[in-house]
């Protein structure tokens, strides 16, 4: 307490308006309801009453972005849906942040070479501040990653920002490696054209 000790009665807490607001933030985060395949239902499972993710303020799943501050993206993500993964990812407002679960939507998991319809990474689309490897994940698992927010919210500095972070924040490149043969759109598109025809059936 250095100086201040003793010069407050028992109960009273000093604190900064900076601390005060990451600790409102990062004890009510308010996950999306964003379930995409079977690692939602891990997601389910964490939300129950056995795992009770409301232990940790983050119970309240939301239906719409804009009363999210936390895009759980759990399951694989398609081509297809990738534009509507951006989509509600603009609209949730700031700060905000994401929890990629699972290893299909880390990377492509087993759809990574043939899956031609399969985003290699959600974070090609939209920023990941947590990976949760696993296929699926436990649901110890999401809580850890949970919790990583949370030590992220406890680090940030608004209203000083020059002075350094006391947590070392992961940097996300935004970027996979890819393999030789989808080095290239060309090549990408070759390899799928390949790959359906040799799912096309053989007629009789």
């Amino acid at each position: 307490m250095g100086w201040l000790e003793g010069r407050f009665e028992e109960g009273v807490i000093t604190t900064t308006l900076e601390q005060a607001i990451n600790w409102a933030r990062e004890s009510s985060m308010w996950p999306m309801t964003f379930g995409l395949a079977c690692c939602a239902i891990e997601m389910m499972a964490t939300g129950a009453s056995r795992y009770d993710i409301d232990r940790f303020g983050a119970g309240a799943f939301r239906a719409t972005p804009r009363q999210a501050d936390l895009m759980i993206v759990a399951g694989t993500v398609n081509y297809k849906m990738a534009s509507r993964v951006r989509r509600l990812y603009n609209q949730m407002p700031e700060p905000k942040f994401v929890i990629a679960m699972g290893a299909c939507t880390c990377g492509g998991g087993p759809y990574y070479k043939y899956g031609y319809n399969v985003v290699k990474g959600v974070d090609l689309i939209v920023p990941v501040d947590v990976y949760v490897a696993g296929c699926p994940p436990r649901p110890e698992a999401l809580l850890e990653g949970l919790m990583r927010i949370q030590d992220k919210v406890r680090a940030m500095k608004y209203l000083t920002k020059g002075q350094p972070l006391e947590n070392l924040i992961p940097a996300r490149s935004g970027y996979v490696q890819l393999p030789p043969e989808l080095e290239t759109p060309e090549k990408a598109n070759e390899f799928a054209r390949r790959n359906k025809e040799r799912a096309t059936p053989a007629k009789a």
